[in-house]
């Protein structure tokens, strides 16, 4: 298991992400999946083991699915400098050269069913990200239409919601609106498939960046079970939270515990980490149709 690579690659720069490690290799970036897992604004001690290869797999069938334009250029260690020769266990399977992008300062979150923080605000406003909705709705009810809901990207702590208006402020109306309605294109696209697998694409979160040619492209992770909510459909009701294939379940049994949320997380039980990697792999294998290699 490679949680984190322990030394770096000699002579480049690292970030280090709650769950991904990012390399400066001067023209490109590499962009290194561990299987760190965090929640509520925390990296969990605990690991789970082979997240980071699951999570790079799915990327790449989504980033090849959708047919878009995106930042990897590679995965193969071949192609990567001979310093990370010395890394290759840990690098295997985990790890995307992918373009360096001037990143849009957005995340743009497409919405089809009314769950977490969104569910919150219904029962509040009857809105969702400040947008209007109909009275009556119920917990994990598919919404009368897809919400573009943008967000603030926080280096720490939780993303701030934005409206739509303060985005095209934020980066310009022209690029606003192509953003909206390439996250609504592809949610729809994705949520298609999911469905035609046995799962329901709640929400999902997406990022952009610009090339030096002016270019925006899709970056980042893709329609993984972190940066979205994927619910079984076959176990699916509204009026109540459904199960989920993301680490709502680590999420979950937090909560069962004495932990403050303020103070370093304890440990997950063993059983709690093989239960999450199961359900990560359960995504990759349905969506995909290919086990982890």
């Amino acid at each position: 298991m490679a949680a984190v690579l322990r030394t770096a690659i000699a002579g480049y720069p690292r970030r280090e992400g709650k769950v991904r490690d990012i390399y400066d290799l001067g023209d490109h970036l590499l962009i290194v999946a561990t299987d760190r897992i965090s929640a509520f604004d925390w990296v969990l001690p605990t690991p789970i083991p082979d997240k980071g290869r699951i999570l790079t797999q799915l990327s790449l069938f989504w980033f090849e699915f959708l047919g878009v334009p995106h930042h990897v250029l590679a995965t193969d260690l071949a192609d990567l400098p001979p310093e990370c020769a010395a890394h290759a266990d840990q690098l295997r399977g985990r790890s995307m050269l992918v373009r360096k992008t001037e990143v849009v300062p957005i995340e743009c979150v497409a919405r089809g069913y009314l769950a977490g923080s969104g569910w919150k605000e219904y029962q509040q406003s009857q809105s969702v990200c400040s947008l209007p909705l109909p009275a009556g709705l119920l917990q994990a009810d598919r919404l009368p239409r897809t919400l573009f809901t943008p967000a603030t990207k926080a280096q720490t702590g939780h993303d701030e919601n934005i409206s739509f208006a303060e985005m095209s402020e934020r980066i310009g109306a022209d690029l606003a609106d192509d953003l909206r309605q390439r996250t609504l294109a592809i949610y729809e696209r994705a949520a298609a498939h999911a469905e035609s697998r046995g799962i329901l694409l709640a929400d999902t979160k997406f990022e952009f960046g610009r090339l030096p040619t002016g270019e925006v492209i899709l970056i980042d992770e893709v329609l993984t079970p972190d940066s979205s909510r994927y619910w079984p459909k076959d176990r699916y009701q509204p009026g109540q939270s459904p199960p989920s294939f993301d680490k709502q379940f680590v999420r979950d049994w937090l909560e069962t515990t004495t932990w403050d949320k303020n103070s370093p997380p304890p440990e997950l039980p063993p059983e709690i980490v093989g239960q999450t990697r199961e359900k990560y792999l359960e995504a990759l294998r349905r969506l995909s149709g290919r086990d982890l290699d």
